[in-house]
């Protein structure tokens, strides 16, 4: 039997309400991805080039540490991995925590929330941090109020 975990980061707790649902509707655990250094709402401040999270965003090489590792990665086959969308593309810590663990085998489905940007390109950008063995479906933009009847639609219309 398939073990589902569903692992989010969230900035505001828009991403967390929304992976709290989810999990839910999915009968998975849930894992906070947290960062060592929490952001700020300076962090977080999009329009100022020197605030972190610019700064993070615009380095290809930035890999935010995490607060803490998930144990048992490796009892999970099916991970939903939820953030907000930044600049585009998903936070730097979702590649940190990509390049944290073996995801062969794996079949991981991205989710993410955006005040106004789509989910573009983010697999494309997020599967070169996972082994070729990995397997990806392709990601959605989900509103953090989507209820349980329509997440579950969409998990069961996954083919996995």
């Amino acid at each position: 039997m398939s073990k589902t975990l569903v692992a989010y980061f969230s900035a505001g707790g828009v991403t967390k309400k929304l992976a709290e649902n989810l999990a839910e509707a999915a009968e998975a655990e849930l894992f906070e991805i947290k960062p060592k250094t929490p952001y700020t709402k300076a962090d977080l401040d999009w329009t100022n080039k020197k605030s972190r999270s610019t700064i993070e965003m615009n380095d290809s090489a930035s890999r935010p540490a995490i607060a803490e590792k998930l144990r048992n990665m490796d009892t999970y086959d099916r991970i939903f991995l939820g953030f907000p969308i930044w600049w585009y593309v998903a936070p730097k810590i979702i590649n940190t925590f990509l390049e944290s663990y073996d995801f062969s085998g794996k079949t991981i489905i991205p989710f993410a929330t955006s005040g106004g940007s789509g989910i573009g390109k983010t697999v494309e950008k997020l599967s070169p941090s996972c082994s070729k063995s990995t397997t990806w479906k392709d990601g959605k933009l989900l509103k953090s109020s989507e209820d349980k009847k329509t997440l579950t639609a969409w998990i069961e219309s996954l083919t996995i």
